[in-house]
């Protein structure tokens, strides 16, 4: 094992744990209609094209492009309206030259025509005869077949997270059932004497659990499935058996509390016993959230956490993320949603260390500004109160007031 607490920079400590980790992406049939938000396992391609048939995208007359050429308000073109195309049914004839038929958004162009001229752009002359003041090109107006998609085209790649956009295109396309991947496991350990349930009243001494609820709830968000599996005593037989419970039945593991230098703290030494090559970082240099243990036990991914609440969400935030992902076999995350704020007050840091500092924005004329939300790692409603996290890198000794900085929204 490493020596204890060789903290090591954020993307060092991640690659480093990545790197020995199994990736097995599950897959499982869901209802389209439940998919939003999973993720593909595997590509989609299309039954049929899309559209299935040429249909206008206005309310207008279908008519032969070239019968309207040169028309215009001063000099338009006169054409015989053969019928008008029914709505949900296929047209029960075909244009000649000459001849044009009424036709709503939606509907299904009659052999011959190659265009719609928009109902605004003619005059009814008589109940069979229409004037067109305008001139239409080929395929103005309308959709071909296949122009939304071809038959047999991938249409959602594999690793896709479905949006509603995607959902839409399921239905469009008649698949009402799609393979996803499966939700990864997500096991979480809450330790310590001194933590109890949520529910009731707390006695001297005591502190209700909050972190398998936070976690709990960041998994749910990422697209992963929480399992809890209580509080565990501060010591190590309790701790060994349900940590191999848990890795036995989840994906992922995490242990928050007992990661700190004490002699209670008995996370990594349990992890250890887990399986190999077991605990490859303890500490990591970041604020808060340094006593971080990133371990793998027989290829799946274990992560202790400090106990303090905003510590341990913060350092959650950091590493489970790509974790999850991988397991779902997304292709691409998407871009984490940021606001650019000038920064209200001077904040100093560690060189060397990497700072994450909640901020809540307030609205300006010309933007926004991030005042720091100040409070210990054992608050969680210094996090509540905060609109975002502003990070400090490395590199720096701090961050001036008036400076703009990057706001990443919670």
């Amino acid at each position: 094992m490493p020596e204890f607490l060789e903290l090591l920079p954020p993307p060092e400590a991640s690659k480093r744990w990545q790197e020995h980790i199994t990736v097995q992406v599950k897959a499982e049939e869901v209802d389209s209609i439940r998919a939003i938000g999973r993720v593909t396992y595997e590509a989609v391609t299309a039954p049929h094209p899309l559209p299935s048939f040429a249909r206008s995208t206005v309310d207008g007359y279908a008519v032969w492009a070239e019968d309207t050429y040169g028309a215009s308000e001063a000099l338009p073109a006169y054409l015989h309206v053969a019928g008008e195309v029914p709505m949900g049914k296929a047209p029960g004839f075909a244009l000649s030259k000459g001849r044009c038929a009424f036709i709503h958004t939606g509907g299904m162009l009659p052999e011959g025509a190659n265009a719609v001229v928009m109902v605004e752009h003619t005059q009814t002359v008589s109940q069979d005869e229409v004037e067109i003041l305008r001139a239409a090109a080929p395929g103005e107006n309308m959709l071909k077949p296949g122009e939304d998609v071809a038959e047999g085209q991938e249409v959602i790649p594999a690793g896709t997270r479905l949006r509603p956009a995607e959902i839409g295109g399921l239905m469009a396309l008649g698949l009402t059932r799609v393979k996803v991947a499966r939700k990864p496991r997500v096991g979480i350990i809450s330790s310590g004497d001194e933590v109890v349930p949520p529910e009731g009243e707390i006695a001297p001494g005591q502190v209700r659990d909050v972190n398998a609820y936070t976690l709990s709830a960041l998994v749910q968000e990422l697209g992963g499935e929480p399992v809890l599996y209580g509080i565990i005593p501060d010591r190590a037989e309790p701790m060994q058996a349900t940590a191999g419970k848990a890795l036995e039945e989840c994906d992922l593991v995490v242990i928050t509390a007992g990661s700190s230098a004490s002699a209670r703290d008995l996370t990594a030494e349990v992890i250890n016993t887990l399986g190999a090559p077991g605990v490859l970082v303890h500490g990591v240099d970041v604020r808060p959230g340094k006593p971080t243990i990133l371990a793998v036990c027989n290829g799946k991914p274990v992560i202790g956490l400090p106990g303090n609440p905003v510590s341990a969400l913060v350092i959650a935030s950091i590493f489970v993320p790509p974790v999850v992902e991988a397991l779902l076999g997304l292709r691409r995350s998407a871009p984490a949603p940021s606001v650019l704020a000038r920064l209200t007050l001077n904040l100093a840091s560690q060189a060397g260390r990497e700072d994450w500092i909640p901020v809540r924005l307030l609205s300006e004329p010309e933007g926004y500004r991030a005042e720091p939300v100040f409070g210990k790692s054992n608050l969680i409603f210094t996090l509540a109160r905060a609109d975002g996290m502003i990070r400090i890198p490395a590199d720096a000794t701090g961050l001036h007031a008036g400076q703009m900085v990057e706001v990443w929204l919670a």
